[in-house]
C-alpha cells in the first residue's frame, strides 16, 4: 500500500520520483519551501502531515533524539561515497522491496549491503 512520503533536501527530487513511480504520494522540503529548517522543527512538519522522511542526514537515525514509533517512519540511506547516482540506487532498492506501510513508526538505514530496521518498543 501507498504512504506518503517527504524528501529531504539533501537528495535530489529525483528520489521523490522513484517513490512516486510505485505509487507513494512523495513530494520534497523545497516543494514546500522548509529548506534550511532546523531538524527538530523539519521533522514536526514532516510528522503533522503524517509522512515519512526520506534522507541522507545521518542525525535523523539517532533513536535517542528520534525513537521509532514518535514518527510516520524514518528512511536513511547512507553510502561510502556520496552521489545522486548512489541514492538513486538506494531509493530504487527501498521502493522496490520495502513495505513502509508495514514499517510504519520505524526507523529504517538502507546502505550498498543490508537494510536495518529498528522497530517502535
Amino acid at each position: 500500500m501507498p504512504v506518503s512520503i517527504k524528501v529531504d533536501e539533501d537528495l535530489s527530487p529525483a528520489v521523490a520520483q522513484v517513490f512516486g513511480r510505485v505509487g507513494h504520494d512523495a513530494s520534497t522540503v523545497p516543494e514546500q519551501r522548509w529548506s534550511g529548517c532546523q531538524d527538530d522543527v523539519l521533522l514536526a512538519r514532516i510528522r503533522a502531515e503524517g509522512r515519512w522522511l526520506v534522507t541522507a542526514d545521518r542525525g535523523f537515525a539517532d533513536v535517542r533524539r528520534y525513537p521509532p514509533g514518535s514518527h510516520a517512519g524514518i528512511l536513511v540511506f547512507q553510502t561510502a561515497i556520496e552521489s545522486r547516482r548512489r541514492y538513486l540506487a538506494l531509493a530504487e532498492v527501498a521502493a522496490q522491496t520495502l513495505d513502509l506501510e508495514q514499517l510504519s513508526g520505524c526507523l529504517v538505514v538502507v546502505t550498498p549491503s543490508r537494510v536495518r530496521i529498528r522497530r517502535p518498543s
